[in-house]
């Protein structure tokens, strides 16, 4: 993967714009449990109340309140609430949002307090309301005195039935008083500031109650507010998805587009020699199936890798945050998935590899039989083919089969591990709910941070899983991008003189293909001058096909040297060299498109008058004509829907269509009939006659008026000159000859 990391720089304002999407994302989704748990335990428990500070309080509720609370508490309590009676300016308004103001003056709280303040005053009243409650009820129920903390030396359950606490709490010197608010203030110590809260809440409610509010509408309130913002974020976080999508897409989809794109320009720039290291099937492969692998991993490398720290430590922080006694729990469960990832991935890993090697074998074997199809009807050899096809299709199935064995367990224990994970959370919240340590809101929003966690440490794991079989394709990528070409173009490249003439001259020319033990080409030596037609013959395996090959640079010559207009090709580049020269291989090759189309790929701005000169000049014409939509007649994917010697045509009228100095043509007749042959050479003789023409070929007839003929045999010439010459001083000609013409022919 890091070999190909360079092709993610161009993404790179995308992949930083997609991180601050996601981070925005995973601060939505770890603030929704907390909103959760608001709505648990004040919205639901608390009835929407969500300090210990009432809206208001009545003014003889609140001389109670401040016997439970210190001289400079009750100055701190006091100083935030406003005393209003019948004389106040906003009376009337008052008086509807709070009718007990007919009957008695109330303190309302004065509005926009600083949360420092609010923070700091909650215990103070909540642990007055608490006291106050709790007494009202022993008065309405004396039996429930023994419920009531202590007060110092008072004990509460001895007192008169009908004794009026509070009047006595108020008649108490305050050094009496001091013991028992020291008595509260121990019981209430357990208890954190939401706890207080929360049990405050019952009596805020009855006072609200007293003082003729509607305290459902406060729980509606609440509720509508807490969910209004829930939505919003969760809004958020659904479009920062959606973003976060389709900025991966195009991020993978970029990339995958510029591998492909490299791939193939690499390809292009590969000589015979790499083509020999990498077969077609296994480049096809490289260039589809693996980077098909790529784009995926990128979708989810930015979509999970980069969201899951984000989750799983945000998550962790907030799971402490919100209840710091349970962390060994999410330790647990993280344990447990660390495991379980490491024994997928040790299992995985290795089985990865293999695939893509059983895919590559795949292709080749379908290439094969596609290509060879008539070959393998001919002999009938159709069930030892599907037998091949059979077993190569087997091996991959099987082992697709072996990872998704493993891939199918993983699932199932990640799910027992996070439910195992929210029983354990619920077991042990419970219990601490029921000691009054903690609410049930925070309960339950300990334990969707939990889930988040392992959520984000379940996202790790799937990549961990794709992470290497990607990898693996990512090798096989970089294998191809970081092949060096064998054949390269000089850094201070030379140009051939003007004019051009196109003589071609091999200098002691040796050849041996890579990794092979013996040369090819043994000392070659001729020269093939413009307007003159150099012939190669000799049997099969000879070398005739690699002389011609050396010329285009389709392979480097071993030792020696060949030379064009007295320059050395390899100092020239290749482009330059190539322009010089019309090719036409052994095997015709034709492109999907038009009979126009095909043409035109030796010269896009041809005229139509050279096309058809091209192919009146390549016996092309009679069939061109005989089609209805003459050149722009379609051609099938390599000419598969015209025949072997209508391919071999065209491919020389394309050769023609560039009016090169230098025509090769590698065995190109082959599939003419001797008539076509014969009146083909002729009007090429006409056509190029100032141009150097080279002819590999297996027929006499093809080359007997050629000014020279190169005889080759193993490598080595044995024979060189004229027909008639070569007739009379070389017996691997005369053999040839003989056995394909009689004597009155070759005369």
């Amino acid at each position: 993967m890091i070999r190909l990391a360079k092709y993610l720089k161009p993404f790179t304002p995308l992949i930083l714009a997609a991180i601050v999407l996601l981070f925005i994302q995973g601060m939505a989704d770890l603030s929704l449990p907390d909103y959760i748990a608001h709505i648990v335990n004040t919205g639901i428990q608390q009835g929407g109340i969500e300090t210990a500070l009432p809206q208001a309080v009545r003014q003889s509720e609140m001389s109670k309140l401040t016997l439970f609370m210190t001289a400079d508490e009750q100055k701190d309590v006091l100083a935030h609430y406003t005393l209003i009676d019948s004389t106040a300016a906003n009376y009337d308004s008052y008086v509807t949002q709070y009718p007990a103001l007919a009957n008695e003056p109330i303190y309302v709280l004065n509005e926009n307090l600083p949360q420092a303040d609010i923070d700091r005053l909650n215990p103070v009243m909540g642990k007055a309301l608490l006291a106050v409650s709790g007494i009202q009820q022993l008065m309405d129920d004396p039996s429930k005195a023994a419920q009531l903390p202590a007060m110092g030396s008072f004990d509460i359950s001895k007192l008169p039935a009908g004794t009026d606490l509070f009047q006595m709490l108020a008649n108490l010197p305050a050094l009496v008083r001091a013991p028992i608010l020291n008595a509260m203030n121990e019981r209430f110590a357990t208890m954190d500031s939401n706890m207080i809260v929360q049990a405050a809440s019952s009596a805020i409610k009855t006072e609200y109650a007293a003082l003729g509010m509607d305290s459902s509408a406060l729980q509606n309130s609440y509720i509508i507010r807490i969910g209004g913002v829930m939505l919003l974020i969760s809004l958020i976080s659904g479009i920062s998805t959606i973003m976060v999508g389709f900025l991966a897409a195009r991020t993978a989809a970029g990339l995958a587009r510029n591998l492909r794109r490299d791939v193939f320009k690499k390809v292009e720039s590969f000589s015979n020699n790499e083509f020999d290291k990498f077969s077609v099937s296994s480049l096809i492969t490289r260039s589809t199936n693996d980077v098909t692998q790529l784009q995926v991993l990128i979708v989810l490398l930015i979509r999970m890798v980069f969201y899951a720290p984000i989750l799983g430590v945000g998550g962790i922080l907030k799971a402490v945050g919100t209840d710091s006694s349970m962390w060994w729990i999410i330790a647990l469960g993280l344990a447990a998935l660390i495991t379980l990832i490491i024994v997928i991935f040790t299992l995985a890993l290795p089985k990865f590899k293999v695939i893509q090697t059983l895919v590559d074998k795949l292709n080749l074997v379908t290439r094969e039989n596609l290509a060879g199809m008539m070959v393998v009807r001919a002999f009938n050899t159709q069930p030892f083919e599907e037998k091949r096809f059979d077993k190569a299709n087997q091996d991959l199935t099987g082992m697709n089969l072996s990872v998704n064995r493993i891939m199918v367990g993983m699932m199932p224990f990640m799910m027992l591990i996070m439910n195992g994970l929210t029983l354990l959370i619920i077991w042990v919240g419970a219990h601490q709910v029921a000691d009054g340590a903690m609410q049930v809101g925070n309960m339950i929003a300990f334990m969707q941070y939990a889930l988040q966690v392992v959520f984000a440490f379940i996202m790790l794991s799937i990549m961990f899983i794709i992470l290497p079989r990607a990898s693996v394709s990512a090798d096989r990528i970089a294998d191809v991008l970081e092949t060096e070409p064998s054949i390269t173009d000089p850094k201070n490249p030379k140009r051939f003189p003007a004019p051009f003439d196109g003589v071609i001259e091999f200098r002691d020319v040796s050849f041996r293909y890579p990794g092979a033990e013996a040369d090819v080409l043994h000392s070659i030596n001729f020269t093939a001058n413009p307007g003159e037609t150099t012939a190669f013959i000799g049997s099969t395996g000879s070398g005739k096909s690699t002389v011609v090959n050396l010329i285009p640079r389709f392979y480097d010559v071993t030792e020696g040297a060949i030379l064009i207009d007295g320059v050395d090709i390899r100092e020239v580049t290749q482009h330059e060299l190539r322009e010089k020269m019309g090719y036409i291989p052994q095997k015709a090759n034709l492109f999907s498109g038009t009979i126009e189309s095909n043409l035109r790929y030796a010269d896009e701005h041809a005229a139509v008058e050279t096309l058809e000169t091209a192919a009146e000049i390549a016996q092309a014409s009679e069939f061109i004509e005989s089609k209805p939509e003459r050149f722009a007649a379609e051609i099938a994917q390599g000419g598969s829907n015209v025949s072997g010697g209508q391919r071999q045509r065209l491919s020389i009228a394309r050769a023609l269509v560039k009016n090169a100095p230098i025509y090769i043509f590698d065995d190109s007749f082959s599939a003419l009939d001797f008539k076509t042959d014969a009146a083909l050479r002729r009007a090429l003789k006409e056509q190029t006659a100032d141009s150097t023409l080279l002819i590999v070929t297996q027929r006499v007839s093809t080359i007997k008026n050629a000014e020279q003929i190169i005889v080759l045999d193993e490598g080595k010439i044995v024979g060189k000159g004229t027909h008639h010459e070569l007739m009379d001083t070389c017996e691997v000609y005369r053999e040839i000859a003989l056995s394909q013409l009689g004597i009155e022919e070759l005369a």
